[in-house]
């Protein structure tokens, strides 16, 4: 049985006076994919936030790789192998798509990702590389998201709402993408409203609804109509 490679513990997150977790736990195995679906402001992207450092979380909420990373800064977070491509996939507009992905590869940490590999990944952006990466097509920006992130050679990829706003052919070309990505060794987890996406890529799912686990189990042993029940809360 693969090794636990994320542990989250009770997790609660606030926004001020606002708590949008309440005591979530979840894990991720080694080489696993984890689907965590659900409606907007369920607390998907929260979740997310938590685990790669962007939001302060308990200490011992949150363990990766058997060390407690609850509260590290972003940096931390990401020198010990969690990347985290952003809902909105958020590129620095006044850099090329070469120069983007080049600042995801500045903490050197070692593994198979290179300039070169993202570009075998994605070949449309060896293309584009030096064009501003404003310029790309949606569906290029986050190929550019997703290569910045793999650049970080993580162990762990936190993918939030990868699919938003992209036509479906687009989306099921990024998707086609994300068994090569597993192949390197990587785990990951995905943030995705679409019930369907979410039981296609996921080996386990977990469906969040006003900040809590709604209902979790092996993607194989779910029906449309238990998620959907738990997605709306019916």
């Amino acid at each position: 049985m693969p090794e636990r490679l994320l542990e989250v513990r009770a997790l609660d997150a606030r926004y001020g006076d606002f708590q949008a977790l309440f005591g979530v736990s979840m894990d991720v195995a080694d080489g696993e994919v984890v689907a965590v679906i659900g409606a907007n402001g369920a607390g998907k992207s929260t979740l997310l936030k938590c685990i790669a450092g962007a939001m302060r979380a308990q200490r011992d909420a949150i363990v990766f790789a058997g060390r407690s990373i609850g509260g590290l800064p972003a940096h931390d977070v990401v020198a010990l192998g969690i990347a985290l491509v952003p809902e909105g996939r958020r590129l620095f507009p006044s850099l090329t798509v070469e120069e983007n992905l080049l600042i995801g590869g500045q903490l050197g940490r070692r593994g198979p990702w290179s300039l070169t590999r993202v570009y075998d990944l994605f070949p449309i952006l060896a293309e584009r590389a030096k064009q501003p990466s404003m310029s790309l097509s949606g569906g290029q920006q986050q190929m550019v998201a997703i290569g910045r992130a793999l650049m970080s050679n993580p162990k762990l990829l936190l993918c939030d709402e990868i699919s938003l706003g992209l036509a479906p052919i687009v989306i099921r070309d990024i998707y086609a993408r994300l068994p090569a990505i597993v192949a390197e060794g990587i785990s990951l987890m995905i943030v995705e409203q679409d019930i369907v996406q979410a039981l296609r890529v996921g080996n386990h799912v977990y469906c969040l609804q006003e900040g809590r686990v709604a209902l979790a189990g092996e993607a194989r042993t779910m029906t449309r109509e238990k998620i959907a029940a738990a997605y709306f809360g019916v």
